[in-house]
């Protein structure tokens, strides 16, 4: 199912030009019926991450699609993505996340985590359907972003996008599925490199440590997203039945999810102040990127360091 090949010009009606789903306040829903797409542009508030309010507002929209296809609607794919350029999504919501571990409320940390845990893993089960979840990273994928992306069936990201986990250098790990689905894409060593080094690392770095599945030239994300599904679409029962293999083969339990979010807890539970200062330090930069639209995502992990 991986790289199925380079992307070539096809005609296909842009997304946004698509029949809209709904609305919400930082989710953008449109449906393709031509060719049974369901995209959904992440734009959270006041950072580009992972919000409350737009973790609530993924999981409603899953419960939303499930209905909507039992009852007939065509829907064969779910592509997440972002309309915040340069962007894919950058993690955790840190704020909140210092809030809770300065009032040492592990209650509140815990809650969180499974919120985010919960999105991962019916974006990894494909939401209990027979269809097929694809990430579309069109920009910089960190900490959480890059585990939501990772726990799709098939991730697509274009050239120039960054993509890593950060947390290492505020004394923490990404606690919300990174090692489980790193361990079953490309084994232990690449997924502890990538967990404890820090580092952001190019797309094209991680395509071909096979960590991406379809490398996209800059700009030309969503073709290559048209592109797998027309390939996908010569073999539709061969593909499902692939889809169940792995399935099978690499299943993730839920609780193994669960057990890390708890250690993840008892991490964060321990931090030091100098670490939480780096960790102010991240979340205004990610604010100030957020205002501006601009910024280099290797600077804002240096700095904070």
């Amino acid at each position: 199912m991986k790289r199925i090949g380079t992307t070539t010009p096809t005609p296909h009606p842009a997304p946004q030009q698509a029949e809209a789903v709904r609305s919400y306040r930082q989710l953008c829903v449109h449906h393709d019926p031509r060719h049974a797409v369901a995209w959904c542009y992440m734009h959270a508030s006041p950072r580009p991450c992972f919000t409350p309010e737009l973790l609530e507002e993924l999981h409603h929209l899953r419960y939303r699609l499930v209905r909507e296809i039992r009852a007939g609607k065509p829907v064969r794919f779910v592509v997440l993505a972002s309309d915040v350029p340069g962007v894919f999504n950058l993690g955790g919501d840190l704020a909140l996340f210092l809030e809770l571990a300065r009032n040492q409320d592990r209650e509140g940390l815990l809650r969180y985590g499974r919120a985010c845990i919960d999105i991962l893993w019916e974006n990894h089960i494909h939401l209990g359907e027979d269809l097929t979840t694809i990430s579309l990273v069109q920009g910089d994928a960190l900490g959480g972003g890059f585990e939501t992306a990772l726990a799709s069936n098939v991730l697509i990201a274009e050239r120039g996008s960054k993509l890593g986990f950060p947390e290492i250098l505020f004394n923490l790990f990404p606690g919300m599925g990174a090692y489980s689905l790193l361990l079953r894409r490309a084994g232990p060593v690449v997924a502890e490199r990538l967990i404890t080094s820090g580092k952001l690392y190019e797309a094209s770095e991680l395509y071909e440590m096979g960590v991406i599945d379809i490398l996209a030239d800059a700009g030309e994300g969503e073709r290559a997203v048209y592109d797998y599904i027309r390939q996908a679409d010569k073999a539709p029962g061969g593909m499902s039945a692939i889809r169940r293999v792995v399935d099978r083969c690499s299943r993730l339990e839920y609780q193994e999810l669960l057990d890390v979010v708890e250690l993840w807890v008892d991490t964060a539970l321990q931090l030091r102040e100098r670490d939480m200062r780096l960790m102010e330090r991240f979340v205004r930069r990610q604010t100030q990127r957020s205002a501006t639209e601009t910024g280099d995502a290797d600077n804002t992990v240096e700095q904070a360091g």
